[in-house]
């Protein structure tokens, strides 16, 4: 492939905040019209260049230069690189639930007519943009009402709306099953072929292998090195070589089970959708969980993986119709996530932002939030008890932070989901629901966390995984369940379990695995 010119270049950027050099003298070059990935560790700064290049840090909050088109450009505000063509969509979207696809396409950049906004001209305008990125919705659609992969795909044409010509994906896959993820990477490459210059930050290799031209890698705030994948000799290995400064021979840490006997079941689960009369989100469910056992949940986006382990958590989803819990034998009744926690059950939502986190808090505040009769003594709160119990998680989980009071929302994603991993640790569950552990999370954090999930379960806990990567169930779970439709289709053993059988059962086609699983 012909590079084009030089349309971006970074020059010696740095950036600190209190007590940390978030980038330090990190130099990028990104040419006309290819797809440029940028990947390093979660905290490498990735996002933090991103931003600054976008104008959400300011000029004057950061020392170095940006170059584009040839000139040094200063922005000020997030609308000044809009305006010169650069246009930033962050991996938490920006949408209005409420709002239609066309309001939320032209929100702040509104179609005016005469005597106010132009509705015709704004829906047929969107109706063009949709159509551009491939998605076949009617632009009076709520946002709501559409999954996160059309969400994402009305973001890009949201960015296309404001003649975009260099764009920014943060994660753009991460929430998004294969199919969508496939969708949105053709349309990457579609864009490219019309001259689009993009910029992607993705932890899923295997995607930036694929749709790459180049790519940037940063290791501890600096820029190490830039590979240029057209000219081959590029694949995975390779890039995690430069991503944590070493080969990880294994993507997974080695580990000999040690499970003992059943514990926690569940029979006859059943659920409405709590909106939707009539809409059961879990089907008479069962399964179990053993002491010591790592089991795995598959199935895709919508099949009704979260709703059986929220509504599981507390009935924290849904109306209860029927089924039971057994833990250790004796039925129980959790009607309320303080109960479920009393019971020795934890839950990590796969939305850690909405769900998990509360981004005002400090690390202390949060890691100990959910334990506090562990350090209190007659509702009175040991502030020596739980700095100490934060101290402790933060060095035995390798959170990058230089204290715990630092604010959570200070954190790169890694790091936030390690603080939450500690949050449901710290009251010492005996089975630990994980819901998407390692979403968005780079290869040397997922590596982190994989050896973090067999420890627990060495401890004899039990882990629920539940994960929309098949590799990383076959390479975690001692057990995989598949859920289609709110059914749970079959079980299997990791020896008898790959990607093929998996698929099958996720998508209602494959019978019932029951019997070979023990």
């Amino acid at each position: 492939m012909v590079q084009g010119p030089v349309i971006l270049e970074m020059r010696s950027i740095t950036k600190e905040f209190p007590g940390v050099r978030a980038l330090d003298n990190v130099t990028m070059k990104v040419h006309a019209g290819e797809i440029h990935a940028i990947c390093g560790e979660n905290g490498a700064g990735k996002s933090t260049l991103m931003k600054i290049l976008s104008g959400v840090y300011p000029h004057g909050t950061y020392g170095g230069d940006i170059v584009y088109n040839g000139e040094v450009v200063e922005f000020s505000n997030i609308k000044q690189s809009e305006d010169a063509g650069i246009v930033i969509i962050h991996q938490e979207l920006a949408l209005i639930p409420e709002l239609s696809i066309t309001e939320n396409i032209f929100l702040g950049n509104e179609v005016k007519g005469r005597l106010g906004i132009d509705w015709d001209a704004a829906h047929r305008r969107a109706g063009e943009l949709l159509a551009r990125v491939g998605l076949d919705e009617n632009p009076s659609e709520i946002i709501k009402n559409i999954g996160v992969g059309k969400q994402q795909l009305v973001e890009i044409a949201k960015a296309l709306s404001k003649d975009v010509k260099l764009l920014i994906l943060d994660e753009p896959t991460s929430a998004l099953n294969e199919d969508d993820s496939a969708h949105l990477l053709d349309l990457l490459r579609g864009l490219r072929s019309k001259g689009m210059t993009s910029i992607m930050i993705s932890h899923k290799l295997n995607e930036i292998e694929a749709v790459a031209d180049s790519i940037t890698i940063i290791r501890d705030g600096r820029s190490v090195e830039t590979l240029d994948v057209t000219a081959g000799e590029v694949n995975e290995d390779r890039i995690i070589r430069g991503m944590v400064g070493r080969s990880l021979e294994s993507r997974f840490p080695d580990h000999t089970p040690n499970i003992g006997e059943k514990f926690f079941e569940v029979h006859d689960w059943t659920v409405e959708h709590p909106l939707v009369p009539g809409r059961l989100v879990c089907k008479g469910s069962d399964f179990f969980v053993r002491r010591g056992e790592i089991v795995g949940f598959a199935g895709i986006m919508g099949a009704g993986r979260t709703e059986l382990a929220r509504s599981i958590f507390g009935r924290s989803y849904g109306r209860y119709l029927q089924g039971t819990i057994k833990i250790n034998g004796e039925e129980v009744s959790l009607h309320t996530v303080q109960q479920a926690i009393d019971a020795k059950i934890a839950y990590v939502p796969e939305d850690r932002k909405a769900l998990g986190l509360n981004l005002l808090d400090n690390i202390e505040d949060t890691m100990v939030s959910a334990g506090l009769k562990k350090i209190s003594r007659r509702t009175v709160i040991d502030g020596d008890a739980a700095h100490a119990a934060a101290e402790q998680y933060r060095k035995s989980l390798n959170v990058k932070a230089p204290s715990v009071e630092m604010g959570v929302a200070k954190l790169s994603g890694g790091n936030q989901q390690k603080v939450l991993l500690a949050k449901w640790m710290f009251p010492e569950p005996d089975l630990l629901i994980l819901d998407e552990p390692t979403r968005g999370i780079d290869v040397g954090a997922k590596y982190e966390i994989y050896g973090l999930v067999q420890r627990l379960a060495d401890e004899g806990k039990g882990v629920v995984v539940i994960s929309s990567e098949l590799p990383e169930l076959l390479g975690l779970a001692d057990r995989i369940y598949t859920i289609f439709e709110g059914t749970i289709t079959g079980v299997l053993n990791r020896g008898d379990a790959d990607q093929e059988s998996l698929m099958r059962l996720m998508t209602g086609s494959g019978g019932s695995a029951e019997a070979k699983a023990s």
